[in-house]
């Protein structure tokens, strides 16, 4: 693959997005469930800001079936990109993201999603599935200093707690919860360890990315504890029981 799918070029147009053809030129495994792939190419027209992603296609047989993963990092003068996907469970994408061959060639589309960081937010709560932590890390990066950082992230496995290095400006507090054997649509975790979090006084603002299920749950949680509907961004990653549609997105009506 040389040049972009014209179903990807149609997407892209569609969308106000690029497509392009990168390189597969790297694969780290970070935790028990999240392997980084790193993509070698037009990473700046592709990966857009921070809490965005690109659209996989993960089957050259299926050109119809894409993937979207949330860009954890970029390194404009190497050209590269990381994503960092949950590689645990049996979808197609999981196992690109295993078994792709290094040096073969990738139909990407984007930057795609509408979910930015909040500027005018005192503080930032990330809460979600170990799945979004690249997307959460990305996000909290981008704070302006200083500032304040929240994190509550369920785990697929105790060494899933991934922590990175922020700047000292920065306040963190994060909070790792094992799921024990939950279904990824049990919000109960989540919620227990968002009860026991005191959130600061001023405005904030609240990322949550998770199952369908538990996204919805967590947002009406957050509403409970006084945040506007204004100051919650939300997005479902995948849905328990469902398998993504090919674009990469789960179904959202019941």
């Amino acid at each position: 693959m040389t040049n972009p799918l014209d179903s990807s070029l149609q997407l892209a147009e569609r969308t106000g997005a690029h497509a392009r053809v990168a390189t597969l030129v790297g694969r780290t495994d970070v935790s028990p469930s999240l392997v980084q792939v790193t993509l070698e190419g037009d990473v700046e027209a592709l990966a857009g800001r921070p809490g965005q992603d690109v659209m996989i296609l993960v089957d050259e047989g299926r050109p119809s079936l894409r993937r979207r993963y949330s860009v954890r990092r970029v390194d404009p003068a190497a050209g590269t990109m990381d994503l960092w996907i949950q590689s645990t469970h049996n979808g197609p994408g999981a196992a690109w993201a295993r078994e792709a061959d290094l040096g073969s060639r990738v139909d990407v589309v984007g930057p795609r999603g509408k979910i930015f960081l909040d500027p005018l937010a005192d503080w930032h709560l990330f809460v979600g599935h170990i799945s979004a932590l690249g997307a959460f890390y990305s996000l909290a990066e981008s704070i302006e200093t200083p500032g304040r950082a929240l994190f509550v992230v369920e785990t697929e496995d105790p060494a899933d707690a991934v922590t990175t290095s922020f700047s000292d400006e920065l306040g963190v507090t994060g909070v790792f919860v094992d799921r024990a054997g939950r279904s990824a649509n049990d919000p109960a975790g989540l919620l227990a360890a968002l009860a026991s979090l005191e959130l600061p006084a001023d405005e904030g603002h609240a990322y949550v990315f998770a199952e369908f299920h538990a996204t919805r749950v967590v947002r009406s949680a957050l509403l409970d504890r006084g945040l506007a509907e204004s100051a919650i961004s939300h997005k479902a990653y995948f849905r328990v029981g469902l398998a993504n549609r090919d674009q990469g997105e789960p179904l959202k009506d019941e």
